[in-house]
C-alpha cells in the first residue's frame, strides 16, 4: 500500500494530462476561428484545459517524485475544484428548473415563451452584447437556412429545433389577413420581418428558443459535473493517501520499519562486554 496510492495517482494524473492537451489545443483553435459561437466558447475550454493542465501536473511530479509540498498544494486546489463544481451542479439545477415547451395544435414542433424562464437567464439575455453575439452565432451557423425553402406541407408535418421555433418563424398564431391588422396580438408578430437577416431575431420567442437549448445544454452538462466530482473525490482520496506516504518517506522511519527508540547503553557496558569476551576466551 506504501507506493500502491502512489502509482495510481501518478497514473490518473498522467491520463488527466494527456487529456488537457486536444482541450487547450481546440480552444486555440476556436480563438482563430472566424465563427462568433466558436469563439464564444473559447475562453471557458482555455481556462479548463490550463487549469486541468498545471493541476495534473503537480499532482504527477508530487506523487512520482514525492515532494511533500506540491502534493499538498495539488490536494487545497483539488479540493477547491470539488467545491467550485458542486455549486455550479447546484446553480444549474434551480437555473434551469423553470421552462418549459408549448404544444401547438396541428404541429409537430413546440414553441416557447420568454416568461416561462429563469429571471437570472433572462436578465442575462437583456445584455445587448451578450444577444448580439448569440444573434451573429445563429446567423453563422444557417439555421434557419435549413428551413427556409419549406413547403406548408412541410411546417405541418416536420419537427423544429428550438431556435428554429423561435427565430426562424412568426409564432404560429400569428394573422397577416389584411382584416387581422385590428386584431391584438403577440408582440412578435410585429417584430417579424421577411428580410433574411432580420426574420424573428429580435422577438422573445426567439430568445425562449435559445434559452431552452441553454437550459438542455445545462442540464446535460450538470449531469456531467456530477460524474466529475464523483471521479474527482475518487482521486483526492488517493491523492490524501500518496499525501501520507510522501511525508512518512521523508521522515528517518520509513513504512515498515520498527519506530521505537532504543535505549542507550551505559558508558561501561561496553567494558565489561570485553572482559566477559576475554574471560570466557581464557577459560
Amino acid at each position: 500500500m506504501y507506493r500502491c496510492s502512489n502509482a495510481v495517482i501518478g497514473f490518473l494524473n498522467l491520463l488527466t494530462l494527456l487529456s488537457s492537451i486536444p482541450i487547450i489545443g481546440g480552444g486555440l483553435w476556436m480563438a482563430k476561428s472566424k465563427t462568433s459561437c466558436e469563439s464564444f466558447l473559447q475562453t471557458p475550454l482555455l481556462i479548463i484545459g490550463f487549469v486541468i493542465l498545471i493541476l495534473s501536473l503537480a499532482g504527477f511530479i508530487g506523487s512520482c517524485f514525492h515532494v511533500a509540498w506540491v502534493l499538498w498544494l495539488y490536494l487545497a486546489v483539488m479540493f477547491l475544484l470539488i467545491a467550485a463544481l458542486m455549486a455550479l451542479t447546484v446553480f444549474g439545477f434551480i437555473v434551469t428548473n423553470r421552462g418549459d415547451s408549448v404544444v401547438v395544435p396541428g404541429r409537430v414542433y413546440k414553441e416557447y415563451h420568454l416568461e416561462n424562464y429563469s429571471p437570472w437567464l433572462r436578465k442575462k439575455l437583456k445584455d445587448p452584447r451578450y444577444w448580439e453575439t448569440i444573434r451573429t452565432c445563429i446567423l453563422g451557423s444557417k439555421t434557419c437556412a435549413k428551413i427556409a425553402y419549406w413547403t406548408p406541407f412541410d411546417y405541418l408535418q416536420r419537427d423544429m429545433s428550438p431556435i428554429q421555433s423561435g427565430c426562424c418563424k412568426p409564432p404560429t398564431a400569428c394573422s397577416y389577413a389584411v382584416d387581422a391588422t385590428t386584431l391584438a396580438q403577440d408582440p412578435d408578430c410585429y417584430r417579424w420581418n421577411n428580410a433574411p437577416n432580420l426574420l424573428c431575431y429580435e422577438c422573445d420567442s426567439c430568445k425562449a428558443g435559445v434559452l431552452e437549448t441553454m437550459r438542455t445544454d445545462w442540464r446535460k452538462l450538470s449531469i456531467l459535473n456530477i460524474v466529475m466530482v464523483i471521479l474527482l473525490i475518487c482521486i483526492y482520496s488517493v491523492g490524501c493517501c500518496a499525501y501520507q506516504n510522501t511525508k512518512r518517506a521523508q521522515t528517518d522511519n520509513p513504512y515498515g520499519q520498527n519506530r521505537m527508540s532504543k535505549v542507550r547503553p551505559r558508558w561501561d557496558f561496553h567494558w565489561w562486554r570485553w572482559l566477559d569476551d576475554r574471560r570466557h576466551q581464557l577459560y
